[in-house]
């Protein structure tokens, strides 16, 4: 078992891959004047990272923090998948209602919130969003309602477009449990944003709201808003449909 930071990093230093490395390094936009201009890579491989993060059960947040803080993607993908399993044990049936344990769950989304930042490519945000703050909409807490979605507010309206990614793509936790307002709430809050990444995250949470609660749900959001979608959205949300409704809903982007 790891409790330390510095112990995780050797951990994963020990296991860095320099063509895996290079190869990350271009897949996640790391040059400059690309959405990961800077980020830095060890070279791991997701199971290599998760093997890593199995042993750090007993970590505290200061030293979560400090993986977090880490100029390693690598340390911060671990230090977010330790954050994940730490909440996950805390939504079993049997503690579900326990106030100790929805204290507990409220803490580890405060920290997440207050570490947002950290959470600065896709894949960091799209593996810890939807089970932490997704799954946290729906459960239990000293929140309120009207609070949780204050919280989420609060990042679809910063600057940073990774916590506009986590507010849209945290929808999909809620969406596993049949609760699509969340989904619907932040894909018109978020439909004309400028970055393609954020098409992307708005057209998937949509595709999946159609696939998990209502098709029927997806087409009406279409009927009001396929003429104005960016037409990468648009293309994700309609994926699953078949190939006649998918031309159809197109053609009406195209006549406009």
């Amino acid at each position: 078992m790891m409790n330390k930071a510095n112990e995780v990093i050797k951990a994963l230093r020990s296991k860095s891959d320099e063509k895996q490395r290079r190869i990350l390094m271009k897949f996640f936009k790391t040059g400059k004047g690309e959405y990961g201009e800077g980020d830095k890579f060890l070279g791991l491989k997701m199971p290599q990272v998760r093997s890593v993060a199995a042993e750090c059960n007993e970590m505290g947040l200061d030293e979560i923090y400090r993986l977090l803080q880490s100029e390693w993607h690598d340390a911060r993908l671990c230090g977010l998948l330790v954050l994940v399993a730490r909440f996950g044990k805390l939504c079993s049936k049997r503690l579900i209602d326990n106030e100790e344990a929805m204290k507990e769950r409220d803490k580890i989304v405060e920290f997440y919130i207050a570490n947002a930042e950290s959470a600065n490519n896709w894949d960091l945000v799209d593996l810890s969003a939807p089970k932490l703050l997704g799954y946290w909409l729906l459960l239990p807490s000293c929140y309120s309602e009207q609070e949780k979605i204050e919280a989420v507010d609060n990042l679809a309206n910063s600057g940073n477009l990774w916590k506009k990614r986590i507010s849209m793509v945290c929808t999909w936790g809620a969406l596993q449990k049949g609760n699509p307002a969340f989904t619907l709430r932040y894909a018109e809050r978020h439909l004309m944003h400028h970055h393609d990444l954020m098409h992307k995250a708005v057209g998937w949470m949509l595709r999946e709201m159609g696939k998990r609660v209502s098709m029927e749900l997806l087409r009406s959001f279409l009927t009001k808003h396929a003429a104005e979608m960016p037409r990468t959205a648009l293309r994700y949300a309609i994926e699953k449909m078949n190939e006649d409704e998918r031309k159809q809903w197109l053609n009406v982007k195209k006549k406009l």
